[in-house]
């Protein structure tokens, strides 16, 4: 998680919102991503969506059934979609998201084999959100 960290600080630097993640299997990290979405003018540029394409690339498949997912926010419904298809093994996530968190939609969201483990490191997480739109509003 503190990879993930890493990676949401990355993004508050360059604007976005601060959200990172980094998917790891056996033990090595072999995608780590964070919020892209001003930069690349993409909606769907959330730091899991290009963490999940990264490591698809790195694996040579499209399902990741022997991986773990670290991620500073509750993913949102669309990556909880890609999650679901992908087929992760793992989700660990930081702070919830209380407006659009994936499981506010139901527990269907995510694969049924998928582990979910929350609140990891989730106040260093919501700090860094918090002030990042303190930030945006002054």
């Amino acid at each position: 998680m503190n990879e993930a960290l890493k990676q949401a600080r990355q993004a508050f630097e360059e604007g976005e919102i601060p959200v990172g993640a980094v998917i790891v299997s056996k033990n090595r990290v072999i995608a780590k991503a964070y919020n892209q979405t001003e930069k690349l003018n993409d909606v769907t540029a959330h730091a899991e969506m290009l963490a999940i394409t990264s490591a698809a690339n790195y694996m040579g498949a499209k399902y990741l059934i022997d991986c773990r997912l670290y991620v500073t926010l509750e993913p949102c419904v669309m990556c909880g979609g890609a999650l679901f298809w992908s087929q992760i093994a793992e989700l660990h996530y930081g702070a919830s998201d209380p407006k659009r968190g994936f499981s506010h939609s139901g527990p269907g969201v995510l694969h049924p084999k998928t582990k979910v483990f929350s609140g990891s490191m989730a106040q260093d997480s919501e700090l860094l959100l918090q002030e990042f739109f303190k930030k945006l509003r002054k």
